[in-house]
This record gives structure tokens, C-alpha cells and sequence, in this order.
């Protein structure tokens, strides 16, 4: 029988966990300064000392988040047209370099889907490379939308990207009807493995609770190893996971 204390323990633990690996996002219609500053108090207050890895906001919100956010935590924002990704190369790179030019660390970008769907994965690396190229040492992490493609979209894009210079492949935009996939998050983390690359994966869209940060932490140590458990190299991509695993940890 499993002790009852050293089960309460062991959860925490892993609840603090989970929490450093959470980028903390708000990508709403409607935020505004004061939505984004209590996002910063949130995330800065944490739990027990422990804080999320970033901030995801859209562009506009990045100044409050660099004027008010803990140096630990990264400032990260999103790009490539998102969520559709639906503009040309030479639109993306133009809203790539004015982000370079700001102190965000970490940038999301979308790709078109459109192209993916007509099998042109010639245009999928140059759209990657090339926003690699933009963004230089900043982190790079690239959206597949894997919700809108097949098995083997989701395979091959996941290999032309990170052969293109991604620092992450991530499932999704939260903003499709399908976010993250048990079967789309293994073929990821697969392709990752057959790459060799120290490349991160982001799970990301509708990851609420305990229990789905826990499924999907446990699919990418048992593909990848558990050198792949930290913030640099695993991010969870949600807003409700936070809050809800603060309320777990406050009643364990």
C-alpha cells in the first residue's frame, strides 16, 4: 500500500513541475494592459518559489511583459499570421524582423497549412528557414496545427521543420477545433528522436488539467528520455492548467 504522505508529496512535486514547464498565455480578443498585468502577477507570484517558463502574448502586449515579468521567465509572443498563417513569405518575415528588433526571447509562428495540404514542403522549409534566419539566436518555435492534418502531414512537417531550423515544433494554436493529440504529440517527439537534435516540443491546446499535463509529460520522457523534462526542451502551452494546478496543489 502506497503511503499516504508520500503520495500527497510526489504529486506536489510533480504539480511544480508541470508548472515550470508552462508557457502562460493569453491570446484573446480582448486583452488589454490590465489583462495582461494580472497575467504578470499571476505568473510571478507562481507557486512556492516556482514560476512558468514564459509569457506568450500577442506583439502588442510584449512592453508590459518586459517592464513587469520575473527575469526568469521568458517573454514570448506569436507570429506568422496566427492563428491562420495564411500570408505570403515575404509578409511573415516583415513582422518577424520588427519582433527581432524587440527584447521578446521567444517566438511563435504559424505555418501555412494550405501548402502542407497541397503536399509543397519546399515551401514549408523555406518559410522556417527563413524565419529562422530573421530571428537569429531568439527560439523558434514553429505551430504545425497538427488538429487540421493526417498522420503523415503531421510526420513530414514535423521532419521538413526541424531540418529548417526549429528550436520547437508545437501542436497547435488553441484556437482550431482539435489542439494537441496523444497520436500527434508521438509522431512529433518520434520525428524529434529519428532528427538527433536537441530540438523542444510545445503541447498546446486543450491541456487543462493534472492529469493531461501528466499524459503528455510521461509520452515525451517515454519517446524522448527524461533529459527532455525541462523548460528548454518541453513546454506546455495553456492558461486554465495553471490556475486548475494551483488549485490541486492547495488541496492536496
Amino acid at each position: 500500500m502506497i503511503d499516504q504522505g508520500f503520495f500527497i508529496s510526489m504529486t506536489k512535486e510533480l504539480i511544480k513541475e508541470y508548472i515550470s514547464l508552462i508557457d502562460l498565455t493569453s491570446l484573446s480578443s480582448i486583452d488589454n494592459e490590465q489583462t495582461i498585468l494580472d497575467l504578470v502577477a499571476k505568473g510571478n507570484k507562481g507557486l512556492e518559489e516556482i514560476s512558468p517558463a514564459a509569457y506568450c502574448v500577442y506583439s502588442d502586449h510584449i512592453k508590459p511583459i518586459l517592464a513587469n515579468k520575473k527575469e526568469s521567465i521568458k517573454a514570448a509572443t506569436v507570429a506568422g499570421y496566427f492563428p491562420s498563417g495564411q500570408s505570403t513569405i515575404e509578409q511573415k518575415i516583415k513582422e518577424l524582423e520588427f519582433l527581432n528588433d524587440s527584447l521578446v526571447d521567444e517566438i511563435d509562428i504559424v505555418v501555412n497549412r494550405g501548402k502542407i495540404l497541397m503536399d509543397d514542403y519546399e515551401y514549408l522549409s523555406k518559410e522556417i528557414s527563413l524565419s529562422k534566419e530573421t530571428i537569429g539566436k531568439k527560439c523558434l518555435k514553429v505551430i504545425l496545427e497538427t488538429g487540421e492534418l493526417n498522420t503523415q502531414q503531421i510526420r513530414r512537417s514535423s521532419e521538413v521543420a526541424i531540418a529548417s531550423g526549429a528550436n520547437f515544433i508545437k501542436t497547435s494554436t488553441g484556437k482550431s477545433a482539435i489542439g494537441a493529440t496523444p497520436e500527434a504529440v508521438k509522431i512529433m517527439c518520434e520525428s524529434i528522436k529519428q532528427s538527433g537534435l536537441n530540438v523542444g516540443i510545445k503541447v498546446s491546446g486543450g491541456v487543462r488539467t493534472f492529469e493531461d499535463a501528466e499524459l503528455y509529460r510521461n509520452l515525451v520522457e517515454g519517446i524522448l528520455g527524461k533529459e527532455w523534462i525541462n523548460k528548454d526542451r518541453f513546454r506546455i502551452g495553456a492558461s486554465s492548467l495553471f490556475d486548475n494546478l494551483i488549485i490541486d496543489f492547495n488541496k492536496l
